[in-house]
């Protein structure tokens, strides 16, 4: 269990996230968005900031995925919720007892997670949904921050070839001891970074779903693997 000192900086820094105006390109897409809509969503109000971290404070795994969708989490406030990549992730953390259900509609639907904490490497929606290297850099101190406050984690999932070049940068601003030469990023392939094991994994887009690059069991592999590298998957082994 998180101390509640832990949750204080955490909502801190997540208070500080949604206050960000770092990047205009990216300040002014978020917020005409949110004022032009999305005609299925015109009735709704859209969150139109930068969408913090999500998840428990006391997780022994992160997620880290790209950026929030136009008319997901920049609609609804929580990454990865309320867009088709979120309704694939947040299915497969359920079944495999990371979230306590798979629905990811809205900020109030109830969902929680156990043992997991998610991410963005850029914090606000961007055009055509491709951070420049320069807005990812400029996010970087966010994710710096947000390891060194999320002390129980081991193992980190990256979302997609955009989320492990970031984290690899934010691990080697934060200090970790990095080996020379990284793992090629592919689906399960495992690198370790200092007291971190990085699981790659591919990015539950509309774009590897629909042609099935990324199926639903490779996906659920991804948690398995995961949990079988914590420390309390290894101090319950026989």
């Amino acid at each position: 269990m998180a101390k509640p000192s832990a949750r204080r900086e955490i909502a801190a820094l997540s208070s500080e996230i949604c206050g960000c105006r770092a990047c205009p390109r990216l300040v002014e897409w978020r917020e005409a968005i949110a004022v032009e809509k999305r005609a299925a969503f015109r009735d709704q109000e859209y969150w139109g900031k930068p969408a913090p971290g999500f998840g428990d404070v006391a997780a022994r795994v992160l997620v880290v995925g790209l950026a929030p969708a136009a008319h997901g989490a920049n609609r609804t406030g929580r990454v990865f919720t309320g867009d088709r990549s979120g309704d694939f992730l947040f299915a497969s953390l359920h079944r495999c007892g990371f979230a306590n259900q798979p629905e990811c509609v809205s900020i109030h639907d109830g969902l929680a997670l156990h043992d997991a904490y998610v991410v963005a490497a850029v914090r606000c929606a961007p055009p055509g949904n491709k951070p420049t290297p320069w807005e990812r850099d400029t996010c970087q101190p966010f994710l710096v921050r947000e390891l060194q406050l999320l002390r129980n984690v081991e193992v980190i999932v990256v979302l997609g070839s955009f989320a492990y070049e970031a984290l690899w940068s934010a691990l080697r601003a934060a200090g970790v001891d990095l080996p020379a030469k990284r793992a090629k990023f592919g689906h399960l392939v495992e690198q370790v970074a200092g007291k971190y094991t990085i699981v790659c994994s591919f990015h539950p887009s509309q774009q590897n779903t629909f042609t099935g690059k990324l199926t639903p069991s490779m996906l659920d592999a991804t948690w398995a693997r995961a949990g079988q590298l914590t420390s309390a998957s290894t101090s319950a082994a026989p």
